[in-house]
Order: C-alpha cells, then sequence, then structure tokens
C-alpha cells in the first residue's frame, strides 16, 4: 500500500510539468509593437549656409584735411544728409594766406625783373644794329661792335633765366594757393554724415597724415559683409540668392544676392611678414584660429532703417528643390551610395528600401529615387528585426521551465 500512495503524487506532479513544458512550447501570440513613422509627402527643401555678418554704407570716405591748423568752423551736423562740393569745415588759413601773399610777391618781382631785362635787350639790340652799320664804314672799332653783340646776347640770356624763374614762381604761387584751399574741406561725394571726428576749436596736424574730420556715407544703399567660414566657402558663389535679418526686427527678411566672394580672409591684410617670428607666430595662430571669408551684396535702403555696423543674420542658398518628394532626414538609416530607409507596409512589416538621396539641410532631406509620396517610413527603431510584430514576453512557470 505505500509504494502505491507514493505513485500518485509523482504522477500528478509529472502531469503538471508536462503541461506548462507544452504551453511553453507553444508560439505565442503576436503582440504589435507601434513604431514611430511619417509619410513621405511633395515639397520643397532648401540648403543654406548660415553666417553673421555686418551692414556697411556701398559708398564710405574719411574726409580729412590737407592743412594744418584749428578748426574754425564745423558746417555739418551729425545724421546731415549732403551733396557734393558742400562746405564741411574751415580751418585757420593764415598762414596758408601769408605764404599765398608771400609767393605772388615774389612772382611779381621776378615779372618786374624781366620786364627790365627786356627794355635793356631792346636798348642792346639797337646799340648792336649801329655798331653794325658803323664796322661797316671803319667808324668804330671791331671791338665795340663784338662787345655790343655780347650785351644783347647776355641780356637774352638773363631773360630766359628770369622765364624759367617765373615758371616756378608761378609753381608757387598756385601750391600756395591751392594750400590755401584746403582750409575750406569741401564734401568729395553726396552722402550722410556718420561720424565726427573733430570739434570745433581742435588743432589738426596734416604733416604726417591726413587727419580725418568727418566721415561720409551713402547709406541709400547698403552693402552687407557676410562671414563665410572656410568649411562653407567653397559652397558660396556670385548669383546665389541670400536674406537676412537683423537683432532689431529678426521677423522680417531682407533678399538680396552674392555679388562677390573675396578670395582672401581679412586676415590677410594685417599680417605682418617683415620678421620670421612674426610670420612663424602668425602662422601657428592662423592654424589654430577658425578662418572666414567675406561674401558681399547689396540691399536697397531708401526708408533708412539699416544703419551703418548693424549685425545681419544671413542666410546664403545653395540649393533648392522644388515639389520633390521629402522626408524627416532622421529617417535616413546611411548616407551615401548605400542609402536606405525602412518602410512600413500595408501587412505592418517593415522593409529596408535603397533610395537616392538629394538635397539634405539635417532637418528635411529629398528623396530623388526609391520611394513614392504617401508611403510612410520609420523615423526610429529602439531595436533590431524587419517586422512590425515581435513575440510577447512570456512568464516562467512556477516549476522554473
Amino acid at each position: 500500500m505505500r509504494p502505491r500512495r507514493l505513485l500518485l503524487p509523482a504522477l500528478i506532479v509529472a502531469a503538471v510539468g508536462g503541461y506548462y513544458l507544452w504551453q511553453a512550447r507553444q508560439p505565442a501570440p503576436a503582440e504589435t509593437v507601434n513604431l514611430p513613422t511619417v509619410e513621405a509627402a511633395m515639397g520643397n527643401v532648401e540648403e543654406a549656409v548660415l553666417a553673421s555678418g555686418a551692414l556697411e554704407p556701398v559708398r564710405q570716405v574719411s574726409v580729412g584735411s590737407q592743412a594744418t591748423g584749428r578748426v574754425v568752423s564745423l558746417k555739418v551736423k551729425l545724421g546731415d544728409n549732403i551733396k557734393a562740393g558742400d562746405l564741411i569745415a574751415e580751418i585757420d588759413g593764415i598762414t596758408q594766406q601769408n605764404t599765398l601773399r608771400s609767393a605772388e610777391a615774389d612772382l611779381a618781382a621776378l615779372k618786374a625783373q624781366r620786364a627790365e631785362r627786356s627794355a635793356s635787350l631792346a636798348y642792346a639790340e639797337a646799340v648792336l644794329a649801329r655798331q653794325k652799320l658803323m664796322v661797316g664804314q671803319n667808324a668804330v672799332s671791331r671791338d665795340a661792335y663784338e662787345n655790343a653783340q655780347m650785351t644783347v646776347s647776355t641780356t637774352q640770356a638773363q631773360i630766359e633765366a628770369l622765364d624759367a624763374q617765373i615758371v616756378s614762381g608761378q609753381v608757387k604761387v598756385e601750391t600756395a594757393r591751392a594750400n590755401l584751399g584746403y582750409t575750406r574741406i569741401t564734401a568729395p561725394s553726396a552722402g550722410t554724415v556718420l561720424a565726427l571726428v573733430a570739434q570745433e576749436g581742435q588743432t589738426v596736424n596734416a604733416v604726417q597724415s591726413a587727419p580725418t574730420v568727418v566721415v561720409l556715407g551713402d547709406v541709400s544703399t547698403m552693402t552687407v559683409k557676410a562671414k563665410i567660414s572656410e568649411a562653407d566657402v567653397l559652397r558660396v558663389k556670385a548669383g546665389q540668392e541670400v536674406y537676412f535679418s537683423v537683432l532689431g526686427a529678426p521677423e522680417q527678411r531682407f533678399p538680396g544676392k552674392i555679388s562677390f566672394v573675396e578670395p582672401a580672409p581679412d586676415t590677410l591684410k594685417t599680417q605682418n611678414t617683415t620678421s620670421s617670428s612674426t610670420a612663424s607666430s602668425s602662422s601657428s595662430a592662423s592654424s589654430t584660429s577658425a578662418v572666414y571669408y567675406n561674401a558681399l551684396f547689396e540691399v536697397p535702403n531708401p526708408e533708412g532703417r539699416l544703419l551703418t555696423s548693424m549685425t545681419a543674420q544671413v542666410t546664403v542658398i545653395v540649393g533648392r528643390a522644388q515639389n520633390v518628394v521629402t522626408i524627416p532626414s532622421t529617417a535616413i538609416r546611411r548616407r551615401g551610395p548605400n542609402a536606405f530607409v525602412e518602410v512600413l507596409g500595408e501587412d505592418g512589416k517593415v522593409e529596408q528600401r535603397k533610395v537616392t538621396i538629394g538635397l539634405d539641410n539635417k532637418i528635411v532631406a529629398e528623396i530623388a529615387t526609391g520611394l513614392k509620396a504617401g508611403e510612410r517610413v520609420v523615423t526610429a527603431r529602439s531595436g533590431g528585426g524587419a517586422d512590425a510584430t515581435r513575440p510577447a514576453r512570456r512568464s516562467r512557470s512556477p516549476f522554473g521551465f
């Protein structure tokens, strides 16, 4: 009886364990996993280069003084619009005026000396004519005749020397008159007064360099200098569309077109190659610092809203595709010739689809071939596998199976 009592519980345990083992080997019902997808749609893609720049007048000139002296009168104010030839400032011209008077006096003296020599020449020529007539009649000696000839020649040479001195005197008068004219500073071109560097009563010294009195600029058209990094400059060229905004009006776009890309950075203008040490330090600095090239374009400014030295946030359109199949750039699984995306089929399964990428601005990408509008692509995957469904995880049996 005892063996029979032990056999019954063993059979029950074995039966329960076999049931759980059989259940564990059965396929689990499919549990759908929701994958983030997006529908490929027709749209536009723009590829752009971003840069910062500064606004400058299309023409800007620093009007300086060629005369040394005190500024006795300043005829313009900051912001005035002036025309070419308008009087800007006057320099104390007493020294220049005295120099002109002295030069005119010297010239007058030279002309008086020439007039005297001309009279002497006329008398010497008359004497020579008489001596010539008389020497033919043996009324005077040959020596007297030759002396009369010498007097005429000497007087003619003196007049020629005075003529040269008169020319030199005229040059001195013209120079003195020009220097006096420099005391009246006029506008070389039309523009707006952007800065007043000198003030009334200030003494300017033009001996070594021309000191700036005012800065004029034509602000009816502004030039934007966009600093393009060396990583992007090869994609920027003349004729490309561009727009920019300023910090004071970030919502307004000012359009334009690239007119010129400077072939060298601004640092080239300041490089000092006079010594090897400076050159080596400059080269080491250039190797560690970023290099930027200026891309120039102009924008009309009829209302004068754009001011000098404003900061511009510039966008250069280097590529544009319109009415093409587009998807988010995050949906592209690989770049280059082996690019592909994961497409969600109608049966809920995901397949890998090879595609050709057109323009890609890292936000939206153009799909040139391999995908049609309306198809859904997977934007992110949490794990591997090609199906949109995966087996549900089973709980282990209480018996460890």
